[in-house]
């Protein structure tokens, strides 16, 4: 297995989609580092991580990912505001993604 990817297809399309969105959600989150650097570090560089470390079936990308967007959903039902509907759904479905019984399976095969 090639190391250092940044998308891997050969695994389940459940990790996949979450890796992609995770690198989205990072994208989309660039404009933190304008506002303080820890909530650009949570919402910019611990995606991009966990991403490349499910890309590259690391299990500790598995539990940053997982984590990081239990985090924020929690976050986001505590503090409502202006837009947050859209991101507490983009980070449930996260969540859903990594917590699919099809995601858990892989990983426990799979993941070093």
């Amino acid at each position: 297995m090639p190391s250092n990817r940044w998308v891997d297809r050969s695994q389940p399309q459940t990790l996949m989609m979450a890796t992609v969105v995770m690198y989205i959600n990072a994208v989309l989150g660039i404009g933190a580092f304008l506002v303080s650097l820890p909530l650009a570090f949570f919402l910019v560089i611990c995606p991009v991580a966990a991403g490349w470390g499910i890309a590259n079936e690391k299990k500790w990308g598995y539990w940053l990912g997982l984590a990081i967007n239990v985090l924020a959903v929690i976050y986001l039902l505590i503090h409502p505001g202006f837009g947050s509907v859209i991101s507490l759904l983009f980070y449930i479905a996260l969540v859903a993604l990594l917590l699919h019984p099809e995601s858990r399976s892989y990983r426990r095969t799979w993941f070093r």
